[in-house]
């Protein structure tokens, strides 16, 4: 036997995590969002202060990136069959990808024109009731207080689950959603707090260049957030390993298998939310047959998968330490080999 592949029947250990409370701070966002870039435009329209008609356009965007958050969460539950046998886990990196560029053709693109269009004197006359901004931005603050407390709520349980700070989980997340939310509302108060500013020096100094500047601000904002958002959905789209804590859990307690003399490498590959592809391949004692090396496979399969919830597939392959073509392959692709990694981490 070459290969040991091994996995679970059981379709409830096979499912991809339900997202309920992924799907909970999305819904809140979304709610808060919508009835923020309503008010944001009246005001906006009936005072023609463009921070706040900016303000509007970045929330309506924010409207379409929940939905997209939403269209992730549902396709991404869906199970594995013939055609996607490692399930559609990353349907949820997709469509978050997705999300990110619709933060920055909506919401970026049109506050920046509006932001230069105003700065260059192509703009309305100064209203005399300014005034109104104050009280829409105000009621903005609080709903999107409210959608980034929930938002925060949920990174800090998974980055306690994973064991990592809270800035650390939201930087590498395994969940973009929650990223994509956290940093929206966060960059919504931000962005508020310049609007604010830009329609009270309207306001003061009877120049809308103010105005124009602070709706150039938050689209060059919304930009940076775009590009922060996508570069996490590229990172996980295009295969990231698990979090190194996981690889090493794993390969020590691979290390601990009587049956195993060596670990010679460990591949992982996150194919959704707690989502973990696992590859192994180990020198197995020489004097097993091949039916006590089946029995291992799934023995050590079974152990694994009751310490690491987060793993979804299994793959064992037994190899010989002294294969040079793949001792070759771990270093080129970690610097030095399984074995050094582990003296390093565990001199004793």
């Amino acid at each position: 036997m070459s290969e040991a592949s091994t996995g679970t029947s059981d379709d409830t250990s096979a499912a991809p995590p339900s997202g309920g409370e992924s799907r909970l701070t999305v819904l809140l966002a979304l709610a808060a969002n919508i009835g923020v870039a309503l008010a944001k435009l009246a005001a906006g329209l009936f005072t023609g202060s463009s921070a706040l008609l900016s303000e509007a356009a970045h929330s309506f965007g924010d409207s379409s990136t929940e939905v997209l958050l939403l269209t992730a969460l549902s396709k991404s539950k869906r199970r594995a069959d013939r055609v996607h046998p490692f399930g559609y886990g990353k349907e949820r990196y997709f469509w978050s990808l997705f999300a990110a560029i619709g933060i920055f053709a909506s919401g970026a693109a049109f506050s920046i024109y509006e932001g230069l269009h105003t700065m260059l004197g192509h703009y309305e006359r100064a209203s005399e009731s300014l005034w109104i901004n104050y009280p829409v931005l105000i009621i903005a603050g609080v709903l999107e207080g409210l959608s980034l407390r929930q938002g925060v709520r949920q990174a800090r349980g998974a980055a306690r689950r994973h064991g990592r700070s809270l800035v650390g989980y939201l930087h590498d997340p395994d969940d973009p959603t929650v990223k994509s939310v956290v940093l929206e509302d966060t960059t919504a108060i931000i962005g508020l707090v310049i609007a604010a500013t830009g329609v009270a020096l309207h306001q003061i100094t009877g120049s809308a260049f103010w105005d124009g500047a602070a709706s150039l601000l938050i689209g060059l904002l919304l930009v940076i957030v775009a590009f922060l958002l996508a570069r996490t959905c590229e990172i996980l789209l295009i295969g990231q390993q698990a979090d190194v804590r996981l690889i090493q859990a794993v390969d020590d307690r691979l290390a601990q298998q009587p049956e195993i003399d060596s670990v010679v490498d460990v591949l992982t590959m996150m194919v959704g939310t707690d989502q973990v592809l696992l590859c192994v391949r180990a020198d197995f004692v020489d004097t097993f047959t091949a039916g006590e090396l089946e029995d291992a496979c799934v023995r050590i399969d079974r152990t694994l998968r009751e310490e690491f919830s987060e793993l979804d597939e299994i793959f064992i392959q037994p190899t010989a330490r002294s294969d040079a073509a793949v001792r070759a392959r771990v270093v080129a692709r970690y610097g030095r080999s399984l074995a050094d990694e582990r003296e390093l981490r565990d001199p004793a």
